[in-house]
């Protein structure tokens, strides 16, 4: 018996678990919406719906004690313990259950029963948090709790250090003002005056009035700017990577379609950037940058940046791959050459196998450009799933070399490869120009209809530079062609 209530309370893989949880975002759902019918009455519930009201609030309140109750502290089933010493941590561990932040926040609300604690049942809407699957990879809720059971020493101290400082302070503010000032007449009172003073609050309804009574305020004061900046040292150190673990979910959530993205990223890679900007993207396209660690400093700011693995495929979804336009793989430049490539294709791989399982129906397939640094791998990148393999590495070597032979050369292919210049495109022929024939006709053709440079054919997956010109340009080629800008494309 003992073993199925602590099953449906504390195992999350269990059935009874999830109807439990059910039945409390029923319970929940409930109880809100009789707030609300209350707040818009105007006045507190009768008959049989206030009837209702306190047999939910009852119903949490057996909850909270199921799920405390049942709760097995970890000592019991790790230590060797005497009956003494099992009643000990069976009393502690369960104390120590109830003060994690999620826990309390159900003791606080089943509170509610009393009526004047009645606005409370509102506070059981953070208990939707806990359940609700709604951040895949970093849930808030999540991280914040558990910022708290780790650093639990941390807050301790902070919350004693002012829990001393109101208990003091509010003792001997009533000693010194009972006598003179009627607004502090009760040690609740001088509670509630070194609490306001402390967190400088002021709310001005209580002033001391004697001098001794200034001077304790003054001192007052000083302690808590000292306890605001321990407070805030604490949070921004134990919190802050709570908080900005959210932007992992940023763009999952957003509804970015036909993006760019860009899988790793290092000082390296800055040119491509620049090189992207130049070619309008950021602008006309979103470009996403998914690469493991923060936001490198050199990132301009029209590129988002998406912090995880290409090689995980759990995190893919982060950059909301499957609906991207284009993907561009960089090789890592601190590692070998080898071991760079082998993330790549790794990389290509894990991409390749993400699309299939997801299943999204696309237009046209995702198109993906991988960097390859050693020539022998890129059959290999080919075989991963890459559309078009760069090798980077060689192409630079194979430009310098020529250009020592062939001088000039060097100059010319980076005009080429540049934007804003003349460059090579690769386009079908529109249909409604009605050109066809050899490729002389057609380069001609092309020629005197927009002045672009017909250089040769992209014939199943295939280039062929300068062909002849009696050579017979088959249906659904491609023309490659140096223009300014794509002329092909735009019929």
């Amino acid at each position: 018996m003992l073993d199925s209530i602590h099953e449906a309370f504390h195992r999350r893989t269990a059935r009874s678990y999830a109807v439990v949880e059910a039945l409390v975002w029923v319970l929940v759902a409930l109880s809100i919406l009789l707030v609300f019918a209350e707040v818009a009455r105007g006045e507190p519930l009768t008959g049989a719906v206030a009837q209702i009201d306190t047999v939910i609030l009852y119903l949490f309140g057996i909850e909270i004690v199921l799920r405390v109750g049942s709760f097995r502290p970890a000592a019991l089933d790790v230590l060797d313990l005497t009956p003494g010493q099992r009643a000990y941590h069976h009393v502690v561990g369960r104390l120590l259950f109830c003060l994690r932040p999620l826990v309390l926040v159900d003791i606080i609300t089943v509170a509610a029963v009393v009526p004047a604690l009645r606005g409370l049942r509102a506070v059981r809407l953070l208990r939707l948090l806990r359940s609700i699957n709604f951040w895949r990879y970093s849930s808030p809720v999540q991280s914040f709790t558990r910022a708290l059971q780790e650093n639990v020493l941390l807050y301790t101290l902070a919350f004693s250090a002012m829990g001393v400082e109101v208990l003091v302070g509010g003792l001997t503010i009533f000693q010194a003002e009972k006598n003179v000032d009627s607004d502090i007449a009760t040690i609740g009172d001088g509670m509630w005056w070194a609490l306001v003073t402390i967190t400088t609050v002021g709310y001005g309804d209580m002033t001391p009035i004697s001098p001794v009574g200034k001077v304790i305020g003054g001192v007052l004061m000083v302690a808590g700017m000292v306890t605001l900046a321990l407070f805030a040292g604490i949070i921004g150190q134990t919190l802050l990577n709570t908080v900005l673990s959210i932007r992992e979910e940023q763009f999952r959530m957003s509804g970015h379609m036909n993006h760019l993205v860009i899988c790793g990223y290092d000082s390296g890679a800055r040119m491509l950037l620049d090189a992207l900007q130049a070619e309008r993207f950021g602008e006309e396209t979103e470009v996403v940058i998914f690469a493991e660690g923060p936001r490198s400093a050199d990132v301009p700011p029209t590129f988002a940046w998406t912090q995880g693995s290409p090689i995980k495929e759990s995190e893919l979804a982060k950059a909301r791959i499957r609906y991207a336009r284009a993907l561009i793989i960089i090789g890592p430049r601190g590692v070998p050459p080898e071991l760079a490539d082998a993330q790549t294709i790794l990389t290509l791989f894990t991409i390749r196998r993400y699309l299939r399982k997801t299943g999204v129906k696309r237009n046209e397939p995702l198109y993906i450009v991988a960097e390859i640094l050693d020539a022998e791998n890129v059959s290999h990148a080919e075989a991963a799933g890459a559309d078009e393999v760069i090798e980077t590495t060689r192409l630079g070597f194979s430009l310098m070399a020529h250009a020592i032979t062939t001088p000039g050369s060097g100059q010319v292919i980076s005009q080429v490869a540049g934007a804003n210049r003349h460059n090579l495109y690769v386009d079908p022929l529109p249909a409604s120009w009605e050109i066809s024939g050899t490729f002389g006709e057609v380069a001609a053709a092309v020629r005197l209809k927009t002045g672009a440079l017909v250089m040769g054919m992209h014939i199943d997956h295939e280039e062929r530079l300068n062909p002849s010109d009696d050579a017979l340009v088959p249906a659904g080629a491609q023309l490659i062609y140096l223009a300014d800008k794509a002329l092909l494309a735009v019929d």
